[in-house]
């Protein structure tokens, strides 16, 4: 997955910006654990929105604010999370989603409430489709041909107005995107 850096002027708050980070579910699935189903998803899905310091931007909050609570994510929105966000690991959504806004989305709450830090999430997973910016500058996943880090971030760059850090994992001697 890769992650953006989207800025926001804060009023209050104890980070700077939101990490709006994607993952790659196959390499996920390949690196980190087994997956829930065998042919993991062959698209960019969220990971998490992130409240994130210049100062230290690899080390997402903790905060301590309101727990989940899933009646606050609408059915009509939750059916395109499950799309958008889902837990390509054990298969459960709503845990994934859970875990997310009780370590990442409690530090956001000045700026956007349970609801919204869902549908700003799934807003921004529509408007930078990374599976698209990447397939219409000819970069799609292959099992012979590699890329420079500089290759993925340009159009993704152009498309966004920002600049992507990306996140690879080794698998034996090769790199492989995680997250952008």
């Amino acid at each position: 997955g890769f992650a953006f850096f989207f800025c926001y002027v804060m009023s209050s708050g104890s980070y700077d910006y939101f990490q709006f980070v994607q993952q790659w579910p196959p390499t996920n699935c390949r690196v980190r654990t087994k997956c829930s189903k065998p042919r993991p998803l062959q698209m960019f899905t969220i990971h998490g929105l992130w409240p994130s310091n210049y100062s230290n931007p690899t080390m997402p909050s903790n905060c301590n604010g309101s727990q989940f609570d899933a009646r606050k994510v609408s059915p009509q929105l939750r059916n395109k999370l499950k799309r958008s966000w889902p837990d390509v690991e054990s298969g459960n959504d709503t845990k994934f989603w859970e875990g997310e806004w009780n370590k990442h989305g409690t530090c956001s709450e000045q700026t956007l409430n349970q609801f919204q830090y869902f549908e700003r999430s799934q807003d921004m997973w529509r408007s930078y489709n990374i599976t698209e910016i990447l397939k219409n500058a000819s970069i799609v996943p292959s099992a012979t041909q590699t890329w420079t880090y500089s290759d993925i971030v340009a159009p993704i760059k152009t498309a966004t107005k920002r600049t992507p850090l990306l996140r690879c994992k080794y698998d034996k001697k090769t790199q492989l995107l995680h997250e952008v």
